[in-house]
């Protein structure tokens, strides 16, 4: 995707230092567009645990990242295998939910005792970011045709499509899950229009989502968390589109919290609910909804709102950094749940890198063969 005229990945290796790779600072977004240099295993933890990269498939290529730097950094001991298993745990225990964190992981591990050398380690973690981006594309693909159907019942107007948290470019390494078709349709010249949800409490759609949208070009508007079903009351909404951080064998979806209520809404309403993602979020090893672990965030997240100050206008604030504020006293108790599961039955199908299935084990099992 583009910002502004150039071309960007949400995450590359350095092309001089090889012991640098780099990613966009989602934390920073959309006040301030920086760069952020990870160097170490350590640092690499500290991205994905403190979401200064989030998104299942990015996290994913971000802890492959991190088995390379951990294995630069013990590639001298004789115990370089087992400090690098070490880490790979530690890497897993970050974010939880997300299956792709530790599929990558595993991945990676199974490479490096194929070949230790950090070149081979390099470049299976080069390869696995391209297929991600590779199946991102094919997701978009197999997406598009429900946008142009949509399109085309509508006599060419805008076809609205209402999404839950980010699951864009910025969530991918490139093209994004659930906006890749939305993408896709716009640079064909298909009308669309984004209802995007401010997703509290890290406001992922507000922060993030609008901005991409905004920044490629397409109408989006921002809604609170609550307005969804309204617009689906009025006819507002035409399909749901939303990401997936780990999918059960029987078509249940883990997704930020919130998307279940938007589910439900949509199957009020008769209006088309999908979830899209690469075949890498399927966990077969899950049969039930309530095998997926649900992460438990940090109370501040709710407590704290960040932001810039009303008669700054789209300016960070003075040294560059939106401003901090408690919406509640700092003691309040909360519960701060990452993660809601949409059962497999208010799904109308799930849109994958292989095609457009079913949410149930069979045609899941089906499409995977």
């Amino acid at each position: 995707m583009k910002v502004g005229e150039r071309h960007f990945r949400s995450i590359w290796p350095d092309e001089q230092d090889q012991k640098i790779i780099w990613i966009i600072d989602q934390r920073k977004l959309p006040f301030s567009f920086e760069f952020l240099a990870l160097t170490s295993v350590t640092e690499v933890c500290a991205a994905i645990s403190g979401m200064a990269v989030r998104g299942a498939p990015l996290i994913g290529v971000t802890a492959a990242w991190g088995i390379y730097l951990s294995l630069l950094e013990h590639r001298t001991s004789e115990e370089m295998l087992s400090y690098v298993h070490h880490d790979a745990d530690m890497l897993k225990a970050t974010r939880p939910t997300a299956v792709n964190l530790a599929w990558a992981v595993d991945f990676m591990m199974d490479r490096i005792c194929e070949d230790p050398s950090p070149e081979a380690v390099r470049k299976a973690v080069v390869s696995l970011a391209d297929s991600e981006v590779e199946s991102c594309r094919r997701t978009g693909q197999n997406g598009l045709p429900l946008i142009e159907e949509a399109s085309s019942r509508k006599g060419g107007a805008p076809v609205n499509i209402l999404t839950h948290c980010n699951a864009g470019w910025l969530a991918c390494v490139d093209y994004g899950t659930a906006l890749a078709p939305v993408y896709l349709a716009h640079d064909r010249g298909i009308k669309v229009h984004v209802w995007v949800d401010e997703t509290r409490p890290r406001n992922q759609g507000s922060r993030l989502t609008a901005w991409e949208l905004s920044n490629h070009g397409v109408p989006c508007t921002l809604i609170t968390d609550n307005a969804g079903g309204h617009l689906m009351q009025k006819g507002m909404v035409d399909m749901v589109i939303v990401g997936c951080d780990r999918a059960t064998a029987g078509g249940d979806v883990a997704n930020k919290i919130g998307t279940y209520l938007k589910a439900l809404a949509a199957y009020d309403n008769n209006i088309p609910f999908y979830s899209a993602f690469p075949v890498s979020s399927i966990d077969l090893s899950m049969n039930y909804m309530d095998d997926i672990p649900v992460e438990e965030r940090d109370a501040d997240e709710v407590r704290i709102m960040e932001g810039i100050p009303a008669d700054v206008k789209n300016e960070a604030t003075a040294d560059g950094q939106p401003t901090s504020v408690y919406i509640c006293r700092n003691d309040t108790p909360v519960s701060n749940f990452g993660f809601d599961i949409t059962p497999a039955r208010l799904l109308t199908g799930l849109i994958t890198d292989r095609g457009i299935c079913r949410a149930d084990r069979k045609s899941i099992i089906k499409m995977l063969s």
